[in-house]
């Protein structure tokens, strides 16, 4: 493999040089001010997408930028998706907070400890694993966490589930979820308000959904959305981590995923829909991020929804209606 010797460095001066010689359009004194900003690596995402086609087959990207270009137009996508990463931050720290109260109390009816049994778990889980970093989140959170103390002083260091809950990632709220018994994964998503209709599944995909929930899949996805969010990367138009489709399907406001399985951020973005309809009753959520992308992405040139994986009529959806309020100034 042949290697490239790093680029040069480039002074501000020079980068609007070259973006200008390649034909984006832009006001010198505006992108100087942005790339100061936010600098050139980070805003080249945006760009990207504005770059001409080389090689069609391949869906090369060549320097030179699509006629029409503009500066202004890479700084729009860029405040969409930047607007975007937080409606779903809030999106998703409801969802984890729900999902850690029913572990929590799933796994606390068992017993306070119930969560080192090995018993309670499927085979297949890696229960040292995820016992070896419950750890190391309980004494990264230690000096913080006057419970942590409390129980570790009067209980000989003895945390029940409701307690380590707190101070787990999500990563590790979602491992937990995908390592229970079948039967309890199927409850807790029932809890969550995904009532998945096994009886319209294909005899090989119900025996997939009954030996474990599809939903696990999706809180793993999930995990890669919020992490992508919380190191504020561009979210728009990547693909996640594939969830299957089928069983969520059969749900009426989960009817418009894609067949098969959704690796796009529409996918995230109606699970996450649903499960807080089903958690944070009134919630004005999808209103808000229906707003955003019509108000923000629709009418930017030479941009689709169907980039972010939405369907065409993604908007007669039941999830998706505008009958519901929506707020943008209450982000």
């Amino acid at each position: 493999m042949t290697t490239k010797p790093v680029k040069p460095f480039a002074t501000i001066d020079e980068q609007i040089d070259v973006l200008a010689s390649r034909g984006l359009a832009l006001d010198r004194a505006v992108a100087d001010q942005w790339l100061r900003s936010i600098g050139y690596y980070r805003l080249s995402g945006y760009w990207y997408p504005y770059r001409e086609i080389g090689n069609p087959r391949r869906a090369d990207r060549l320097d030179r930028f699509v006629p029409g270009a503009s500066f202004n137009d890479v700084v729009q996508l860029y405040e969409f998706d930047r607007k975007l990463r937080t409606l779903i931050h809030d999106g998703i720290e409801r969802v984890e907070v729900a999902l850690r109260s029913h572990l929590s109390y799933r796994i606390g009816s068992i017993g306070p400890l119930a969560y080192r049994d090995t018993t309670a778990f499927r085979p297949t889980f890696d229960h040292s694993a995820w016992l070896a970093t419950a750890r190391i989140r309980t004494d990264r959170a230690r000096r913080h966490s006057e419970p942590i103390r409390h129980h570790e002083a009067k209980y000989n260091g003895e945390l029940p589930i409701w307690v380590l809950t707190e101070v787990l990632d999500f990563a590790d709220i979602s491992k937990l979820y995908d390592g229970l018994l079948a039967r309890d994964q199927w409850t807790l998503a029932e809890q969550l308000g995904v009532t998945v209709d096994d009886s319209a599944l294909s005899a090989n995909q119900r025996t997939k959904a009954r030996k474990a929930h599809p939903l696990a899949r999706w809180f793993e996805q999930l995990t890669v959305v919020r992490n992508t969010c919380a190191h504020h990367s561009r979210l728009w138009n990547r693909s996640f981590t594939p969830a299957s489709t089928a069983g969520l399907r059969t749900i009426d406001d989960l009817r418009s995923l894609p067949e098969g399985q959704s690796e796009r951020l529409y996918g995230a973005l109606t699970v996450m829909g649903h499960l807080l309809q089903g958690t944070s009753p009134g919630t004005t959520w999808t209103g808000k991020v229906r707003s955003l992308i019509e108000s923000s992405f629709v009418a930017l040139p030479a941009r689709t929804v169907a980039e972010m994986g939405f369907p065409e009529h993604w908007r007669e959806e039941r999830l998706w209606s505008p009958s519901a309020p929506s707020d943008l100034a209450e982000q």
